[in-house]
This record gives C-alpha cells, sequence and structure tokens, in this order.
C-alpha cells in the first residue's frame, strides 16, 4: 500500500467518523420518535416532515454496516432505533408491504408498495440481523422478499415490476420521483433489489433466494447493460421495450462494481467472468463523465446533446467504489489517480467541513444546489457505503 493510499483510507476512516457523528447529533426524533424527516443544506430542521420508508432503510444499513467496522456501541444503538421504528410504524403487517412515507405522528401517509423501497428493507433489515441475530428482523425481511416475488416477479418476462396500492393491486403512478418516467421496470429497482437479495443471502443461505439473484442478474446484464455503449438503459414497459432516457454516469459507475458484487455473493463463476468485463468496460465509458476539477457530472441527454451540469453527493461518492474497483480488477494507475482527484473533489467541495455531512452537490459554476442534507433521498448510505468499501478495499 503506497503512502498516498494509506492517507486516503486514513482520511475516509475519520469522514466516515464525522458522517455517522451528523447523524447520530441531529436526525434522532427525539419527540416523535425515529428519525428527523428533513433537514435542508442550512442544518434547518422541518418541523413536521413526512418520513419515508428509504431514508430510514438506509439509516437502518449504514449504522449496521458501520458498526461491524467501528465496534462502537452507540452505533450499534442508532441501528436498532432504525430497526424497532421501521418494523412497527413502516412495516405493513396488515398486507405484508411497507408504507412509503408516514406522519410525523406515525400514521400512514403513503401507503403504496414501492419495490423499491422493500428492496432498501431487506437491504437494511439483513445488514441489521449480521450484527444483532434478532430473529424479528430476518423474519421481516424474508417477508418482504416473498412478498416482491408474489406480486412483482414476472414469470412470463422475468424481472420486476415497480410499484403497487398498499394491497398490491395495480397502480397508475410508478414513478420513484418527479424525474423519471413512469415505465413498469426499471435499471434502478432492480438494481437494488439485487442488492437487497444478495445482502439476504448472506445471512440466509436459501438456495431459491440464490437462483433468484442469479436469474436477476442474468436479466439485468441482458436488458440493462449495453455492451456496445458501455451505459446502462433505464426505463423499459413490462415486454421489455425500451424507453431512451438519459446517461445516468451515477448509476453507472454503482452499477459496474455493485453488480460484480453480487455475482460474488452468487457464486456463479459464469456471472463473476462477466460482471468483471461489465465492471471495467463501464468505468471505461464513464470517464467521459468526468470533469477536470476531479467530479463527475450527473446525467447527459444524449437526445438534446446536453449535459446535465450538476454534481451529486451520490454520484461521486460511487465514483470512489467504481474506479478503485477498476483499479484493482486491471492494476491500471489512471483510475487510482480518478479516485484520488475525485477525492480532492469532494472534500473540496461536497463535505460539508464546518456543519458536518455533504452537501447535495453544486452546479457548473461551483455554486451550491440547496437541496436537503437529510431527506427522502439524502440519507447516509452512499458516502458512508463509499467510506466503509474503501477502507476494506485498501489493504494494509
Amino acid at each position: 500500500m503506497s503512502v498516498q493510499q494509506k492517507q486516503l483510507k486514513s482520511e475516509l476512516s475519520a469522514e466516515l467518523d464525522a458522517i455517522l457523528k451528523y447523524w447520530a447529533k441531529h436526525t434522532v426524533d427525539n419527540q416523535n420518535g425515529g428519525f428527523i424527516g428533513q433537514i435542508d443544506f442550512n442544518d434547518h430542521l422541518i418541523a413536521n416532515a413526512e418520513k419515508g420508508s428509504v431514508l430510514n432503510a438506509r439509516i437502518l444499513w449504514t449504522f449496521s454496516a458501520s458498526y461491524q467496522v467501528t465496534k462502537n456501541e452507540s452505533h450499534k444503538t442508532i441501528a436498532t432505533r432504525a430497526f424497532d421504528f421501521l418494523s412497527k410504524h413502516f412495516y405493513d403487517s396488515e398486507f405484508g408491504g411497507l408504507f412509503w412515507s408516514i406522519n410525523v405522528d406515525k400514521t400512514p401517509k403513503d401507503t403504496k408498495n414501492q419495490i423499491y423501497a422493500l428492496a432498501f428493507a431487506i437491504y437494511g433489515l439483513s445488514e441489521y440481523y449480521a450484527i444483532s441475530k434478532d430473529d424479528k428482523a430476518l423474519e421481516i425481511a424474508i417477508n418482504l422478499y416473498l412478498q416482491i416475488q408474489k406480486y412483482s416477479y414476472d414469470p412470463v418476462n422475468k424481472g420486476y415490476l415497480e410499484a403497487f396500492t398498499r394491497d398490491w393491486k395495480p397502480i397508475e403512478d410508478l414513478r420513484l420521483s418527479d424525474k423519471d418516467a413512469n415505465e413498469k421496470k426499471t435499471m434502478n429497482t432492480h438494481l437494488h433489489i439485487v442488492e437487497a437479495y444478495a445482502n439476504l443471502f448472506k445471512v440466509w443461505k436459501d438456495k431459491t433466494l440464490q437462483s433468484d439473484i442469479i436469474e436477476l442478474l442474468e436479466t439485468i446484464e441482458k436488458h440493462f447493460i449495453n455492451t456496445k455503449t458501455g451505459h446502462l438503459r433505464l426505463f423499459f414497459d413490462e415486454n421489455w421495450v425500451e424507453k431512451p432516457d438519459v446517461i445516468s454516469y451515477g448509476h453507472d459507475i454503482e452499477a459496474a462494481w455493485l453488480l460484480l458484487q453480487c455475482a460474488e455473493i452468487s457464486e456463479n463463476e459464469t456471472l463473476i467472468a462477466n460482471y468483471k468485463k461489465h465492471a471495467i468496460q463501464i468505468a471505461e465509458v464513464t470517464q467521459e463523465g468526468l470533469d477536470s476539477d476531479g467530479g463527475l457530472w450527473y446525467e447527459f441527454d444524449p437526445e438534446k446533446d446536453k449535459l446535465i451540469a450538476e454534481k451529486h453527493w451520490w454520484v461521486q461518492a460511487e465514483a470512489l467504489i467504481g474506479f478503485y474497483n477498476a483499479y484493482q480488477l486491471t492494476g491500471n494507475e489512471k483510475f487510482l489517480n480518478i479516485v484520488y482527484n475525485n477525492w480532492k473533489f469532494i472534500k473540496k467541495h461536497i463535505i460539508d467541513q464546518e456543519n458536518g455531512e455533504w452537501f447535495w452537490g453544486i452546479y457548473h459554476d461551483n455554486s451550491l444546489i440547496e437541496k436537503d442534507k437529510a431527506g427522502f433521498w439524502k440519507c447516509p448510505y452512499h458516502n458512508g457505503r463509499a467510506c466503509l468499501e474503501l477502507m476494506h478495499r485498501i489493504q494494509a
């Protein structure tokens, strides 16, 4: 390990500690239970903000995964808090799903079953089970997995459908957010289902689950990975007719390393070999989204030949892992240098050095994107995981 790698590992360890301290200090909701639903870019708490299941599940995963490294009991305490709140208030024991959001008084607000949210719950619950051996956590994770397989899985065309009503009926608006296309099968949801299933398989060695992971990786390879361009296809209808959209550099580089990790957990040698090739190709082409300052741009719209000139926090976090993974696979120092430059960019522009946590991002002129520090989509999962992954990968 070089001096520079040693320095990077040390800085990432310190940053993980800083991220966890921010969330422990600012987001625990002592008045209403669970965690604060929203904190703006100025660190102002938004009173009575609804609480999102994805945010809660990601806090659960982050503090559970971090505890395995830090052995800090306060991290385990926050993970337990997240588990208790998710299991009591987000998990829908009547219909076996997960509320998308709840009001500050803990009553359900948006009761749709968004499969993306169920996947993150499985991801967090399985990680919590690894540190707690709490059978209830594993039981809910398995129940959610079985519900996804029962209602979301498409046995005819393969793959998974996006969303349902609380009682698992079809729903008109399938979108995760306003910016997404209203389509029945999306790359983003498939990526996070396989991530969740693989994490569950680490603690529950079920053969059917293993075969579901393998099939899902084969489906992703067939439909979502464009081996001609090296980019991901994002949106499809139920019959796998593509609805062309933007190039998402963040999702590209996240998928590059995460799908390989899932393939390794699946223990399927063919998929492992294939996803190593995909990881390298995707990392190669994602370089086109790098700016001279080391930051990775958000998206590019090929139809309009237009760059979405923003650099989001989560895109940088995934770039750290994805390019370091490419360095590990190839030994090519150019990927390592991308990581170093990206980390410099993060320290300069993304980390709030004064108050902690990461800003949402910056525009092309380096001005701040004035969006949440914590909220529905702003969580400690991407940046916390980047620190954890690189700390693990940079071997002493």
